[in-house]
C-alpha cells in the first residue's frame, strides 16, 4: 500500500516572534547535577533535602551580597573589640602573668607556665616588633604601664576576637542554615560582653576560642567534602587544615584537648558509618582511617611539639622556672655544672640534692627555728649556694676519734657507713632529736637542725647511717659505694632510726618559704632518697681522678619533662579563691570576675545575660526534644524518616556534642576554675541557639524570619550596652550599677562609681608624683571631726616617697590570679589599721601578687593631692609608702591637744559646731602642726 502520509510541518510562530528550530530530542537531556532516585534516598537518610549536587568548596554557597554583609559585620566587630583598647593604661587581671611571660621571652629567661606557648608567643611577637625590651615587670594589677607597647600586645587577642565573628558566620552557613541565622550568630558573638571583655586584654582565652571556632569550621567543611566525594584535592585540603587548627588550639591551652575530643568523636562516628556501608570496600575504609589518623593525630602532635621547640630555643637562659626542672634540664639553661669528682670519701666536700620533689639542695643558714629546739634551720633550697656545702666526716659514737682524712689512706663511703655531715659555712653538724618539727608537728616526724660550734666534735644525734638504694647500671661501683650523680641513697639517723626526709611543704616567712626537711620514722621511700651532685677534690685523690657530669637531655626528654611539670602544677592549683566558680554555676551566669578597679571605674567580666541565658535554654530544649523523639521512636513513630528532622538532628547533635565535650569535663577537675573556662562551651551553645532558631523559623516567610531575628539582635545589643561600662572601664553611676545587678550574686563595685556623670569631668587619673600630700587629724569613732590639712613638711626638704596607684580591695579578698611559679609563697596584702604605740611603721617587702581589690575611694577636689588619714593613735595610707610619713609628729600633736583641752577633752571629742567653727579648729591644728609655715605667712 502506498504511503500516502504527509508529514505535518511545524506550526508557524505568531507574528513578531523569532522562529525556533525544533529540538532533535523527544525528551530534554539529563542534567549532570540532577540526583537520581537512589541518590535522593541516600541524601535523605543523611539529612539532606531534595536538590542538586553542590560543587562549592566545603559546602559554602555564599552569595556576593552575603560577602558584603559579612564585611559590614566585621567592621562592627572591629569597632566593638577595639574601642578604647588603650584604656585602662595599667595592668588588668592576669596581664600580671601573661605580660610578664612576654617579658621573660624577650629577656630569654626560662619560666614555667601551665599553658602551652603558642598564644604567649604571638603576644610576645607583637611586643617585640613594637620595641618592648622586657624591662617592665607587670608586677601587680593597677600598675601603670611605662615604656610598654601594651596596646599592640592587647591587639593580638582583640584581633582573634574579631576574626571569630566571620568564622562563626561561615560555620553556620556550612551547616546548611540560612543567611539570617548566620547573621544572628555573628551578632550574638559580637555583642557578647564576656567575650568582648576577655579579648581586650593580654589574655589567652580569645586565641583559644578563635582556634576552637576555626577547627569547627574546617571540620564542617571537610565533612561536606567527604559527603560529596572523598580523596579529592579539596578533601585533603580541608582535612589537613583541620589538623593544623587542632594543633593550634591545643598549643594555646590544654582546654583545646576538648576540641580534639569533639573532632575525634565525630570522626569515629564517620568511620563507623563507613564501615556499615557495603559500597565501601575494606581497602577504601582503611584509606579513610589512615588519612584521618595522619591529618587529625600526627599533624596536631607535630604542630604542638614545634611550638615547644620554639619555646626552648627562645628561653635559653636561666630564670625563675629553673627550680621546677631537673638538674639535667637545667644544664641546658646556661647554668651548666662543671665536671665533678666521681668518688666520695671521708673528708669530701659535697652538695646533696633531694631526688623526688625537685625541692633542691640540703641547705642550712644562720637563722634559727622560732620554736622547737630553737637551733639552726635546715631546709631545701632550689638554687646553688655556698650554704649547700657539707663535709663528710666519720661518726664519733663509742668515742671514735675524728679520722685524719688528709694524711691517712682514703676511706670511701660504702653501704652501712656511719658518717657525720658538717655544714662548712656555719661549722655545725646535721642533727636530729626527739623534737617535733615547727610545721609538720606529728609524732612520727622529728626536727632536723644544724647543731654545734667550732671545735665541738658533735654527739650521737649527729651520726647518720648511709643506706645505698640503687646505682647506675653503667657504673657498677655506684651500687657498692657512694658515687656522685650515680648513687641514690638514704640517710638513717643512728640514734632514733628515722630517715632524712623532705616533702612539698613550705616553711613560713621565718624559713624564707624554703622546703621543709624532717626526720621521718614512717618515711615514704621516694621522699627519703638523696644523691650527691658535686664533690670537690679530696686531698688523697690524684689530679686525673675520674669525673662525671649530667647527661645533656635531648628535645624529647625536655619536652616530656616539661609536660609532666605542667600537668603536676596544673593539678595542684586547688586553693580556693574569691572569684572562682564551679561549672554548675556557669550556664546560669551566677557570678563574674572582678578584673580591675581604679579611678572610680571597674572592669568586671560578665556575659551578655540575654545571649547567655537563651543559649542555655536552647541546650536544655535540644535535650528535651531529642529525648522526646527517642521515646516516640520507641513507640514506633518514624520521625527520623523525615528529611527535615534528620537534618536538624545531625546539625544540632554535632553542636551539642561540642558543647558537652567543652563543658562537662570541668566537673572532673578539682583545680581552681573561673567563668572564662566556659567560653569555648559558650561558643557551641550560641551556635546551637541559632540552629534552634533556624528550625523554629523554617516554616516562616523570609521577611517574617528576618524581623524576628532583628528583634533578637536588638535585644542582644541593648543588653550589651547596659553592661558595656564594665567591659570597657567607662564612667558609670551608682544608680545604673545597682539597676544592672539583675542577680544578687553579681558583686559589682557599685560604691566605687560616682553618683553623677558630671563628677567624672573634674577627675583625672592621679600621677605617680605628688607634691602636696594631705594629712587628716581626728576622725576616730566618737572623737572629734576629721580635719584635713596640708602636709607642708614635704615642702621643707622632706619629700614624701613616690607612690603607685594600686587597685583597692576589701579586706580579706583573695587575689583573682596567683603566680604559682613565683619563688616566694604568694601572700595577700591587706590594708589594716596600725597602732603607733605598739607597731612601728617599717618598710614592708612587697610580694609579687595578682590581685584585684577594691575599697571605697574618696574623691579629692584638688588634683594630685594625697590623703593620709590618722585614726586614733594610728595611721593608714591610701598611697602605700606615703602612709609612713612622720607618725611621730602626729602622735606628739595629739598628746599636746589632749593636754591643752584638759578636763573638757570629752566634750571636744564630739563632732559638733557650725562649719566655720570646724574651719577654725582646722586652722589652729594646722598652725600647731606646722609653726614654721605660720611664721612664713
Amino acid at each position: 500500500m502506498a504511503a500516502n502520509v504527509r508529514v505535518r510541518r511545524p506550526a508557524t510562530p505568531p507574528p513578531g516572534l523569532p522562529h525556533v528550530a525544533p529540538s532533535s530530542h523527544k525528551y530534554p537531556p539529563i542534567r549532570q547535577d540532577h540526583l537520581s532516585a537512589d541518590e535522593r534516598r541516600e541524601a535523605a537518610s543523611k539529612g539532606y533535602g531534595p536538590g542538586r549536587r553542590s560543587h562549592s568548596p566545603g559546602g559554602l554557597n555564599i552569595t556576593s551580597g552575603e560577602w558584603k554583609l559579612l564585611a559590614v559585620v566585621l567592621l562592627i566587630a572591629l569597632g566593638v573589640r577595639m574601642f578604647r583598647i588603650s584604656k585602662p593604661d595599667s595592668v588588668v587581671f592576669d596581664e600580671v602573668h601573661f605580660g610578664k611571660f612576654a617579658a621573660r621571652y624577650i629577656k630569654t629567661r626560662y619560666f614555667v607556665d601551665v599553658h602551652p606557648p603558642l598564644a604567649k608567643l604571638l603576644i610576645t611577637a607583637a611586643a617585640f616588633l613594637s620595641g618592648f625590651n622586657g624591662d617592665f615587670d607587670f608586677k601587680e594589677i593597677g600598675k601603670v604601664f611605662e615604656n610598654v607597647p601594651y596596646v599592640a600586645m592587647r591587639m593580638v587577642p582583640a584581633t582573634f576576637g574579631v576574626a571569630t565573628i566571620p568564622i562563626a558566620y561561615l560555620t553556620i552557613r556550612a551547616l546548611d542554615c540560612r543567611a539570617t541565622t548566620a547573621l544572628l550568630a555573628s551578632i550574638f558573638l559580637t555583642f557578647e560582653n564576656g567575650l568582648v571583655t576577655q579579648s581586650r586584654h593580654i589574655l589567652l582565652d580569645s586565641p583559644l576560642v578563635f582556634f576552637t571556632a576555626l577547627t569547627v569550621f574546617f571540620f564542617v567543611g571537610f565533612s561536606n567534602e567527604d559527603k560529596k566525594e572523598p580523596f579529592t584535592n579539596q578533601w585533603w585540603t580541608w582535612l589537613a587544615l583541620t589538623g593544623l587548627s587542632l594543633g593550634a588550639v591545643v598549643s594555646c591551652k590544654w582546654v583545646g584537648l576538648f576540641t580534639i575530643a569533639t573532632v575525634g568523636v565525630c570522626t569515629m562516628l564517620q568511620l563507623w558509618l563507613l564501615l556499615g556501608d557495603l559500597r565501601v570496600s575494606p581497602r577504601m575504609w582503611a584509606r579513610h582511617f589512615f588519612a584521618r589518623a595522619v591529618c587529625l593525630i600526627l599533624i596536631p602532635v607535630l604542630f604542638y611539639m614545634i611550638m615547644f621547640q620554639l619555646h626552648f630555643l627562645i628561653l635559653g637562659s636561666s630564670g625563675e622556672g629553673d627550680a621546677f626542672m631537673s638538674s639535667e634540664f637545667r644544664q641546658t639553661l646556661g647554668l651548666g655544672m662543671e665536671d665533678t669528682y666521681a668518688d666520695v670519701a671521708l673528708g669530701s666536700d659535697i652538695t646533696i640534692r633531694h631526688l623526688n620533689t625537685q625541692g633542691g639542695y640540703l641547705h642550712s643558714h644562720s637563722h634559727n627555728y622560732p620554736g622547737g629546739s630553737g637551733q639552726q634551720q635546715v631546709t631545701l633550697y632550689p638554687h646553688r649556694d655556698d650554704n649547700n656545702l657539707w663535709r663528710v666526716l666519720n661518726a664519733t659514737v663509742n668515742n671514735y676519734e675524728q679520722y685524719d682524712y688528709e694524711h691517712k689512706p682514703i676511706v670511701y663511703i660504702d653501704h652501712g657507713s656511719h658518717i657525720k655531715l658538717r655544714h662548712l659555712v656555719t661549722d655545725r653538724g646535721l642533727h636530729s632529736h626527739e623534737v617535733r618539727p615547727p610545721v609538720s608537728d606529728v609524732d612520727f616526724q622529728n626536727e632536723v637542725s644544724a647543731y654545734g660550734m667550732p671545735g665541738f666534735i658533735g654527739d650521737i644525734n649527729d651520726d647518720w647511717v648511709v643506706e645505698i638504694e640503687k646505682g647506675d647500671s653503667s657504673d657498677k661501683e655506684s651500687s657498692k659505694r657512694l658515687r656522685t650523680l650515680r648513687t641514690h641513697f638514704k640517710l638513717r639517723h643512728l640514734n632514733t632510726g628515722c630517715y632524712l626526709f623532705s616533702h612539698k611543704v613550705k616553711l613560713p616567712e621565718w624559713g624564707f618559704d624554703q622546703q621543709e626537711v624532717t626526720c621521718n620514722k614512717n618515711a615514704v621511700k621516694e621522699n627519703s632518697l638523696w644523691y650527691v651532685e658535686t664533690a670537690t677534690k679530696h686531698p688523697q685523690l690524684s689530679a686525673d681522678a675520674p669525673k662525671v657530669n649530667y647527661k645533656i637531655p635531648g628535645f624529647l626528654s625536655k619536652f616530656w619533662e616539661l609536660q609532666q611539670v605542667m600537668w603536676t602544677t596544673n593539678a595542684g592549683l586547688t586553693d580556693r579563691h574569691m572569684y572562682d566558680s564551679r561549672p554548675l554555676t556557669w550556664p546560669r551566669l551566677r557570678r563574674g570576675i572582678n578584673f580591675w578597679v581604679k579611678d572610680h571605674r571597674q572592669i568586671y567580666l560578665i556575659g551578655n545575660p540575654f545571649v547567655w541565658w537563651s543559649s542555655t535554654a536552647s541546650v536544655i530544649t535540644y535535650m528535651i526534644v531529642r529525648g522526646f523523639l527517642l521515646l516516640r521512636a520507641k513507640r514506633g513513630y518514624r520521625d527520623f524518616d523525615n528529611t527535615k528532622v534528620v537534618k536538624y538532628d545531625s546539625l544540632c547533635g554535632f553542636l551539642f556534642i561540642g558543647y558537652c565535650m567543652h563543658y562537662f569535663p570541668f566537673f572532673l577537675m578539682g583545680r581552681q576554675l573561673f567563668l572564662h573556662h566556659y567560653f569555648p562551651a559558650l561558643y557551641f551553645a550560641i551556635l546551637l541557639n541559632c540552629a534552634v532558631f533556624d528550625l523554629a523559623t523554617s516554616t516562616l516567610r523570609p521577611k517574617i524570619r528576618l524581623q524576628i531575628a532583628a528583634v533578637l539582635m536588638i535585644i542582644a545589643i541593648i543588653t550589651y550596652s547596659k553592661f558595656s561600662s564594665l567591659a570597657y572601664g567607662n564612667p558609670w553611676t551608682k544608680q545604673k550599677c545597682s539597676n544592672a545587678q539583675w542577680v544578687k550574686t553579681w558583686d559589682f563595685a557599685c560604691n566605687e562609681f560616682f553618683d553623677d556623670y558630671s563628677q567624672y569631668s573634674g577627675v583625672t587619673v592621679p600621677t605617680l608624683n605628688r607634691s602636696t600630700p594631705m594629712a587628716t587629724i581626728g576622725g576616730e569613732p566618737g572623737g572629734r571631726a576629721a580635719i584635713v590639712v596640708e602636709d607642708k613638711l614635704g615642702q621643707d626638704g622632706v619629700v614624701p616617697p613616690e607612690d603607685e596607684q594600686s587597685t583597692a580591695v576589701p579586706i580579706g579578698v583573695p587575689e583573682p590570679g596567683r603566680d604559682v611559679f613565683a619563688k616566694d609563697e604568694q601572700k595577700e596584702i591587706k590594708s589594716q589599721m596600725r597602732i603607733l604605740q605598739d607597731v612601728p611603721v617599717n618598710n614592708v617587702d612587697e610580694k609579687e601578687i595578682s590581685a584585684v581589690t577594691f575599697e571605697p575611694t574618696r574623691a579629692t577636689p584638688e588634683e594630685g593631692k594625697e590623703e593620709v588619714k590618722v585614726p586614733a593613735g594610728g595611721m593608714s595610707a591610701t598611697g602605700g609608702s606615703e602612709g609612713q610619713a612622720r607618725p611621730e609628729v602626729i602622735g606628739i600633736l595629739e598628746k599636746e591637744i589632749e593636754v591643752e583641752l584638759g578636763e573638757n577633752a570629752e566634750d571636744h571629742q564630739k563632732s559638733h559646731g557650725p562649719l566655720d567653727h570646724e574651719e577654725a579648729i582646722a586652722d589652729q591644728v594646722a598652725h600647731e602642726l606646722y609653726p614654721e609655715a605660720r611664721d612664713v605667712e
